[in-house]
């Protein structure tokens, strides 16, 4: 007897045999996968408590997004156009500073979360401040998380000082570490924004409670050429000679990499996050990740924040993927489809080190699944499931979300989330931002 069965439907599993099942059935029991396979054998060996005929539907896993920071959805559009160094530290430091408080992170994170759970992400990597905020968030709303307190050398919105950061992350980790859906990790922000020390120190509290390390690295040219001038390294050299890079350590970006920096990530085991909108928006660059896969390095597949996206919908990100990276390179076999959907699902999960718990559908795993809704026109006529996923779907014809066996979304209603009025509020902290921006515009004309 199983909790769940969904038959008649197309069953996109990402195992290792890639199987596809034209009529297919997944069972669930708590909050695992039981059996996947052919509708008709799995209707004829189990009994459920709820049966759903799931005709005209695709089930696959749910997407992973390796890289965001959640809580900046409040910044979504507050200053675009902008080259990263200046977005960075002209905009998004200052306004930081003031507007990022542990009710406008909570905020944000349902504002996201909301947005994630619509689009087919069932599990994020994020790293933010107020990650105690965050995770109560992900707790309420049913999501699957891996969060980091963000350490920087310079006061952060709620740690004074890169050590009470450091402290901050330990203790959220005991209080986490029994959570079915959330692992706490750690993350040290960037080699130019982080001391040599800070990033050790950082890294040897990821190592002692074998959770993962995010860091941003050589996402910009200004980035490489400094980390040349400053250490007599290339980024990756840099962290290399730090003796920080290992098989638990999620690099975000990886756009500026030399042949020695692929080949370093990959006898490191280092994963890259890929975010490909964001690296286009701010003119950081194409990474080579057609070079690293091929190095055999583990790609996940992210948006960044929305502040530099502009959105969380990784269907999107992965038709950009798939076509920027066959313009970059003039041949148009490049990333081709079934590698764009395998880095956004189980290549996700090896890139946070649970590919032996979600990424794929697969007996014994947890039922983290979507269901597409294909009674769209532009998803007929079907030749290549990889295909219509990556150049045709859209976040939009996600209709129901399953994490941990439970639904999160149901037929495109939000069960664990209460969205009236988040929306005013939302706009009332943005209020709060430009009228904030205008007075300081104003003050720094009159100084002029």
């Amino acid at each position: 007897m199983a909790d769940l069965i969904l038959h008649n439907a197309m069953v996109l599993t990402m195992d290792s045999e890639y199987n596809f099942y034209e009529k297919g059935a997944v069972v669930i029991k708590g909050d695992r996968i039981v059996d996947v396979g052919e509708s008709e054998r799995i209707t004829a060996s189990y009994k459920a408590i709820e049966h759903i005929n799931a005709s005209g539907k695709l089930i696959m896993p749910g997407l992973i997004n390796t890289h965001t920071h959640v809580p900046m959805t409040i910044f979504r559009g507050y200053a675009d156009d902008l080259p990263l160094h200046e977005w960075l530290y002209d905009y998004i430091f200052p306004v930081e500073s003031e507007f990022v408080t542990l009710e406008n992170v909570k905020l944000g994170t349902k504002l996201a979360i909301a947005e994630m759970l619509r689009s087919g992400t069932t599990t994020f990597n994020d790293m933010y401040y107020y990650i105690d905020a965050i995770a109560e968030v992900v707790d309420r709303t049913g999501m699957r998380a891996v969060l980091s307190e963000s350490v920087i050398d310079f006061p952060a919105p709620n740690s004074p000082t890169p050590e009470d950061g450091l402290r901050t992350a330990e203790k959220l980790i005991n209080k986490w570490n029994q959570h079915p859906r959330i692992t706490i990790s750690v993350s040290a922000h960037a080699p130019y924004s982080c001391s040599a020390e800070l990033i050790k120190s950082a890294k040897v509290l990821a190592d002692k409670y074998s959770v993962p390390f995010n860091i941003h690295v050589a996402e910009t040219r200004r980035e490489f050429d400094a980390a040349l001038e400053e250490f007599g390294f290339t980024p990756v050299g840099y962290l290399d000679n730090l003796g920080v890079l290992s098989d638990n350590v999620i690099a975000a970006h990886g756009v500026h990499l030399t042949p020695e920096d692929i080949q370093i990530l990959a006898e490191r085991g280092v994963a890259v996050a890929h975010n490909p909108e964001c690296n286009m928006k701010l003119a950081s660059g194409v990474a080579p990740i057609p070079e690293l896969l091929a190095a055999g390095v583990n790609i996940g597949l992210g948006t960044d924040g929305v502040a530099s996206n502009n959105d969380l919908d990784l269907f999107d990100e992965m038709n950009t993927a798939a076509i920027l990276h066959k313009l970059n390179s003039n041949d148009p076999t490049v990333l081709d489809a079934r590698t764009v959907v395998e880095i956004a699902t189980i290549g996700g999960a090896r890139a946070l080190g649970m590919q032996n718990e979600i990424g794929s559908l697969e007996p014994g795993k947890k039922a983290d699944m979507i269901i597409l809704d294909l009674m769209q026109p532009h998803a007929h006529p079907l030749y290549n499931i990889y295909s219509l996923l990556v150049y045709s779907i859209k976040g939009a014809d996600v209709e129901s979300t399953i994490i941990d066996g439970k639904f999160v979304m149901r037929d495109r209603k939000l069960l664990f989330m209460d969205e009236d009025g988040l929306y005013e509020k939302i706009e009332n902290v943005a209020r709060q931002i430009r009228e904030k921006s205008i007075v300081a515009s104003d003050a720094n004309l009159k100084k002029e």
